[in-house]
């Protein structure tokens, strides 16, 4: 039988840079809606990319109940998928141009640990949609990333695939799933034993080609 090739994408520091309007919208949330006094930066939403909830909102209110936090940061993404939709994101240079070319060869699909409704933002911002044939997240599954690109490889019949991000969590989430990681380091975080290391985007194209023979 012939194989079906596929790329798998992380979202967050690897196909686009949401953190600054995302860590704007949680700023004001949490002004509006709580009396704590807690303000975030830039660099600590960077560390916080790639993480399911539980442990962003661990990490963020640490001396919270669980059900407390995890309920303020719920709303946060309620306030966060508003806040996009009127202050884009920033896309990787060449995103079109490379996603358009890898299309062309592979069934592309992205799997992030976001709430439902975070992917498609991108989607509907990025101009190249139909560019990606299937979507996973950790908020629609409750699954693991590993687990959730299992899922999307087994929907699409994609049997050869790597899965590209750009955290440890995300080379955690390829090992699961048994298939190559690429390292994104132009993102957010680091890896140990990627498959390879993409330092642009638009560099993707040639690595797949080498990777998937």
């Amino acid at each position: 039988m012939k194989s079906m090739q596929g790329i798998l994408f992380d979202l967050d520091g690897t196909l686009w840079d949401s953190s600054e309007q995302v860590i704007a919208a949680w700023n004001d949330c949490i002004a509006e809606t709580t009396d704590l006094p807690n303000r975030y930066t830039l660099a600590d939403m960077q560390s916080y990319m790639g993480k399911t909830m539980e442990v962003i909102a661990a990490l963020m209110f640490p001396c919270l109940p669980e059900a407390d936090r995890m309920a303020i940061l719920h709303r946060c993404t309620d306030w966060e998928h508003r806040y996009l939709h009127t202050h884009p994101a920033t896309l990787y240079p060449e995103s079109e141009r490379t996603l358009r070319t890898l299309a062309a060869r592979y069934r592309l699909g992205i799997v992030s640990n976001c709430q439902e409704g975070y992917i498609p933002i991108y989607l509907a911002q990025c101009g190249f949609a139909e560019c990606f044939c299937d979507q996973e997240c950790a908020g629609h599954t409750g699954r693991s990333k590993g687990e959730n690109i299992r899922q999307v490889m087994a929907r699409q019949g994609i049997t050869d695939c790597i899965y590209v991000g750009d955290t440890a969590g995300d080379e955690e989430a390829a090992r699961d799933a048994g298939i190559p990681f690429v390292h994104a380091a132009y993102g957010f975080g680091t890896a140990q034993h990627p498959a390879a290391v993409l330092h642009a985007l638009q560099d993707l194209p040639e690595l797949a080609a080498q990777l998937l023979r």
